[in-house]
């Protein structure tokens, strides 16, 4: 399956899934920002598996790591035909580097 929100490049640098367990998650490198354009929803991608699912720091109601799917967000439509977008100007950067 491919998906439109990460780019082949993105695809083989972020690490595989579990990659990055032992690292502290305050030092965790984040690769991609997705978001949605209508709310304050975003979902930082640290880990993927290469196909479909990522773990990464999530922020929407809350904020928590935690595992998504690409797919699940691509078939997300918000108002006037809005969908989920990849921060194409996102510098990858630590979980402590974020900015509140």
């Amino acid at each position: 399956m491919k998906t439109s929100l990460l780019t082949s490049e993105l695809r083989e640098t972020i690490p595989k899934l579990y990659a990055t367990e032992m690292i502290k998650s305050e030092d965790k490198m984040i690769h991609a920002k997705l978001f949605t354009p209508w709310t304050n929803w975003t979902w930082y991608v640290i880990e993927f598996d290469g196909i479909d699912q990522c773990f990464g720091f999530v922020k929407g109601f809350d904020a928590e790591f935690g595992y998504f799917s690409l797919s699940e967000l691509e078939s997300i439509m918000g108002p006037y035909g809005l969908d989920i977008e990849r921060d194409t100007y996102f510098q990858p950067c630590k979980v402590s580097e974020l900015k509140a």
